[in-house]
Order: C-alpha cells, then sequence, then structure tokens
C-alpha cells in the first residue's frame, strides 16, 4: 500500500484533561448524559441505529483523478527535487496538486483531507522551500506544526527528515512522554521547524523555553480532531503567541461550526481546497456481528481473525483496561497481538506500533485518542470490538482500512 508519497508507508500526542466528545454529534437517537466523563453503562430504551455499520462494497467505476501538475512543474530548489525523487513521488497526489501551488504563493489554505490523503507533503515540501529563500536573512523564520498526537507529530518530523535532507535545517518534535530537557536542548541548539502536540508546545512556551514570534508560518493539522481532544484553549493560546504576519494552513477531515469559527478568525482570505469524496469509502465492506454474552463475543472474534484474509488487523476498545485484557486474551489463543493506550510509555507505544506496522505482530488493539493520527500500511480489517460513541468516530476509525484503493473489511460487534 502506498503512503502520502506514494511509497509504501511508516508511521512513527499527548492527551487532554478535556473531553473528546464535545461539539460531535451522538448515534444514539435518545440524548446522552452531559459532561466530560463517559459512562460504558447505556440509559434504558436507548436505541442505536445499528444500520449505519453496514454497507456493502460497491464496485464503482470512478475516473482516476488527474493532476495538474507533476512534481518536476513545481518550482522547488534542485535539492528539494532531489530529495521528492528519492522519496518515491512520481505524481502528486489531489491534496498535493492542489495545495502545493497555493502554499507557495503565500496564501492560506483551508485544506479538507483525511489522513493518508497526502497532506503531510502538501504542506512539508512548500514550507521548506518558503524556509530555504529565507537563509542568510538577518531575521530568522520558523515554521509551527501542530498535531493532534505524539505519533502524528512524530511521523510529521521524519517526513520532514527524509525530505529537507540536505538543507541543513534542523527540526524538535515538541510532544509529551518524550524527555523534555531533550527537546528543551535542541530548541536552544536552534531549529527551523517545530513540530508538537499543543499541551507540550504550551508547557514549553510557559516555560519561556519556546518563543513563537518568529513563526511566520503555522500548519494545524487534523485540526477537527484536535478540537475534539479539547485542545481549543491551548490552540489560540499558541496561534496568539505566534507573529501576527503569518501564513495559516489548516487541514481537516470535516467542517464543524467550530472549525469554521476559528479558520474565519485565524485565516485570511484562505483558498478553500477538498478532497474529501464520501463520508466512507466505497471499497470498504462493512457489517456488524451480533453477539449475546461476553464469551460468544471472543468466540466469534476468534473466528474472524482466523479467516483468510485476516492480515493485518486493527481493533477498538473503548477502555484502557479492555485494551489489555482483551490483548491478554489473545496472546492466550496463539495470535502475534498488541494493544496501545494513553497509560502506556511512550517509547512502548512506538515500539509496539512499529511492530505493527512492520507485521512482527498482526493485531493491534487501541482506544480512540491512541489511535488517532496512526497512519499504518495494508490494514486488512478494522474491528469496533464496542460499538463507537459517535458517527464521526466510526468514519475515522474504519478510514484505517481500504486505503489507495485497495478493499477494505469493517466489522461492528452489536449486542443481539
Amino acid at each position: 500500500m502506498n503512503n502520502k508519497f506514494g511509497k509504501p508507508a511508516h508511521s512513527t500526542g499527548g492527551f487532554s484533561k478535556y473531553s473528546r466528545f464535545k461539539g460531535k454529534k451522538s448515534i444514539y437517537h435518545s440524548k446522552r448524559n452531559k459532561g466530560p466523563h463517559r459512562s460504558n453503562k447505556r440509559s434504558r430504551g436507548e436505541r442505536i441505529d445499528f444500520s449505519r455499520f453496514i454497507k456493502k462494497e460497491q464496485h464503482v467505476e470512478e475516473k482516476p483523478y488527474v493532476p495538474k501538475h507533476t512534481f518536476v512543474d513545481f518550482p522547488f530548489n534542485p535539492q528539494l527535487h532531489k530529495n521528492i525523487k528519492s522519496a518515491g513521488f512520481i505524481h502528486p497526489r489531489p491534496i498535493q496538486d492542489q495545495a502545493i501551488p497555493t502554499v507557495l504563493t503565500g496564501r492560506d489554505v483551508f485544506g479538507m483531507a483525511n489522513t493518508g490523503t497526502g497532506k503531510t507533503a502538501a504542506f512539508i515540501l512548500p514550507l521548506i522551500e518558503k524556509i530555504y529563500k529565507t537563509k542568510g536573512q538577518a531575521k530568522k523564520e520558523t515554521v509551527l506544526i501542530m498535531a493532534p498526537t505524539r505519533e502524528l507529530a512524530l511521523q510529521i518530523e521524519s517526513d520532514f527528515k527524509t525530505l529537507a535532507f540536505g538543507f541543513g535545517m534542523f527540526s524538535v518534535a515538541c510532544v509529551g512522554g518524550l524527555p523534555i530537557m531533550k527537546q528543551i536542548r535542541e530548541i536552544k541548539l536552534g531549529v527551523s521547524f517545530i513540530i508538537g502536540t499543543p499541551g507540550r508546545l504550551r508547557d514549553l512556551i510557559d516555560k519561556k523555553i519556546l518563543d513563537l514570534s518568529t513563526c511566520h508560518s503555522i500548519v494545524l493539522d487534523e485540526a477537527d480532531r484536535m478540537l475534539d481532544m479539547g485542545f481549543h484553549e491551548d490552540m489560540v493560546y499558541i496561534i496568539g503567541k505566534t507573529s501576527k504576519e503569518r501564513q495559516t494552513l489548516f487541514f481537516s477531515a470535516t467542517l464543524s461550526p467550530e472549525i469554521k469559527k476559528l479558520t474565519e478568525h485565524y485565516l485570511k482570505n484562505p483558498v478553500f481546497i477538498s478532497v474529501i469524496s464520501g463520508e466512507t469509502a466505497k471499497n470498504i465492506n462493512q457489517d456488524v456481528i451480533r453477539v449475546r454474552t461476553k464469551e460468544e463475543k471472543l468466540s466469534k472474534l476468534h473466528e474472524v481473525l482466523k479467516k483468510d484474509g485476516s492480515n493485518k488487523v486493527l481493533i477498538f476498545r473503548e477502555m484502557k483496561h479492555s485494551v489489555d485484557s482483551l490483548a491478554k486474551e489473545l496472546h492466550a489463543l496463539g495470535f502475534k497481538v498488541g494493544g496501545i493506550h494513553g497509560d502506556k510509555r511512550s517509547r512502548e507505544r512506538i515500539r509496539i506500533l512499529d511492530s505493527f506496522k512492520h507485521d512482527k505482530i498482526n493485531i493491534l488493539i487501541a482506544t480512540d485518542v491512541a489511535a488517532r493520527g496512526l497512519d499504518i500500511p495494508d490494514v486488512t480489517h478494522v474491528i469496533n470490538y464496542d460499538v463507537p460513541q459517535t458517527y464521526d468516530t466510526y468514519v475515522h476509525r474504519i478510514g484505517r482500512t481500504g486505503r489507495s484503493g485497495k478493499k477494505g473489511t469493517a466489522l461492528t460487534f452489536v449486542p443481539a
């Protein structure tokens, strides 16, 4: 499976005390209790529209996107063109084809694009070119990139290092769960790209370590997810520390009222770009599995995992302890499995994700927050072992399979 660069993908946050369900429409027909804490128990009389989780794969012939440009057309430095070629770029993905020329002009951009559509290169490439052109100027400029999770931030930094090779540009990943003193040292040595999660970025600003006054370019990647996770206040605070004369790029999978309000406040005459073709991909076969008991549930999961074609499976659970218990049960049944959630140390999460990406394990169990922003190639199945709390969450979960036109399967366990 190809990643956003057009070659095999490789993937490398921080969490909030606020509710990540703020502003979301529930898939439940009745009203849910308000407040930042969720309950696993559903109130009597609450009905769930399980039919929304059933959608057979559609064989629809769609015209392939024909890019207006090739990467050679973009007015990049020769070294950047060399790095693009080394990274395996051939034809720009839709978001790259439309966003790169606009970002190069200095315009603000609001891009609607899901994870895995190539948006990282869409902003990294023109910003590398922009910073390169400021070399030698008296006033040094920096780029700030905010992402909702540490995994996505680390992935963006890894992509930056690949594409900025040979430029003498340095970056720092400001994320929670990794040593802050190392990040402080890197900032003091001087960096061109600051990539991080809102919580750690704000912490470094408050400690007077991070000065964003020379930041004339900012990117909010997966802005809607940052709002879901309760980072609104941090986002506003951090943006306020950057230069008033700046280029601002927002990328989001949705245009919620909260996102629209942010764009109206922070983007100046932006160019709107959308490469979202629908709620869920047509090549994902979606179905439900009805179960009566916990024992039957585990037994049916066992059956699914033993079937041919279940080569790389991502299983979602709602609670952290549920991730660990299911991982133990599947391990006892002989499966190669790992689990990630917010209580695991960052290094342990990175190790487990690396094992999953490189097929040392073929089953990954995760909570929604831990899995946000992950770009993992060739996931054959997404299994909602626990019913997702909102339909938006469901769409985001199953988007991990069926990438780049490949077939995928999404299964949701529901009570019989």
